[in-house]
């Protein structure tokens, strides 16, 4: 049996083939669209989709996992490990910790002897990704429950998400970050480049095309990196041309450790639109 078993979501964005390597099970998200209720990351035709989403007259609505989603992942991996270690996005940004923690209570219900812990990445996207994938390795050395939780947490506040957006259509529907929305009136085609870490987020510049971006976000990701070695994923909505050519620019000016390509889920494409080039990365000790 396992002694740690590391339980995510989808928003983490992590790769479905490291997933099974990691042994890490994902809880999805749902959104509904056009009457039709789909499960986060499933589909593979983003392109039908952000046509979709442009000319609908109501936006998707998403939902977190229920408590009892959770509580079903817990017992499921606790089916095969002593202890179970939950990782959410970011509490600023869902209510999934919450549904985590009432999940956690469930599952202690029906497995007393079983040891479950949430922890709130403090992330999105794959610096979530990354925080989950560091305890699933620190659980595959054998580690305990402690152990594990520790090594997530000493990655927590080394995780950054960088990114460019093409439009501020779509934030601006979602309400999330209307400090930004001041460029949504500019009367030109800007693009913000826009960093979370620390479970804040700052606007950091601005490009006027897509070439600027990457140049910007390339020079920040340099900046950040502290020519350590650097573990990065290249993620993007609808946008794989250009995600390709970011990464053979990380690659070549950079080096890092660990470099993939991940694409966006649908759920949080609709709060990002279609055209968001970036990085979630950290760099090691």
């Amino acid at each position: 049996m396992e002694r740690v078993a590391i339980i995510t979501d989808s928003t983490a964005c992590i790769p479905a083939d490291l997933a099974t390597s990691l042994d890490i099970d994902i809880v999805p998200l749902f959104l509904e669209f056009e009457h039709v209720v789909y499960e986060d990351g499933m589909s593979e035709d983003t392109s039908a989709f952000y046509e979709t989403l442009a000319s609908a007259k109501q936006p998707p609505t998403t939902a977190a996992p229920a408590p009892g989603a959770y509580a079903s992942a817990m017992l499921e991996a606790g089916e095969r490990a002593s202890s179970v270690l939950a990782i959410t996005v970011s509490s600023q940004f869902s209510g999934m910790f919450d549904a985590a923690k009432q999940g956690m209570a469930l599952a202690k219900e029906r497995a007393p002897n079983l040891d479950v812990r949430v922890l709130d990445s403090g992330a999105a996207a794959m610096a979530q990704g990354f925080v989950a994938i560091e305890a699933a390795r620190a659980a595959q050395t054998g580690g305990d429950i402690g152990m594990v939780l520790r090594h997530a947490e000493a990655l927590k506040p080394r995780v950054q998400l960088l990114v460019s957006l093409h439009t501020l259509k779509y934030l601006g529907r979602s309400g999330r970050v209307p400090r930004l929305l001041i460029w949504a009136s500019s009367p030109l085609r800007v693009k913000p480049i826009i960093s979370f870490e620390g479970g804040k987020y700052r606007a950091i510049g601005l490009a006027r095309s897509t070439d600027g971006a990457m140049r910007r976000l390339l020079q920040a990701l340099d900046q950040r990196s502290e020519s350590r070695r650097l573990h990065v994923c290249v993620h993007h909505t609808n946008a794989p041309d250009q995600a390709a050519e970011l990464m053979e620019r990380v690659r070549s000016s950079l080096q890092p450790t660990e470099l993939f390509v991940r694409e966006f889920t649908q759920l949080m494409g609709v709060h990002t639109g279609p055209g968001l080039l970036g990085f979630a990365f950290y760099s090691e000790p």
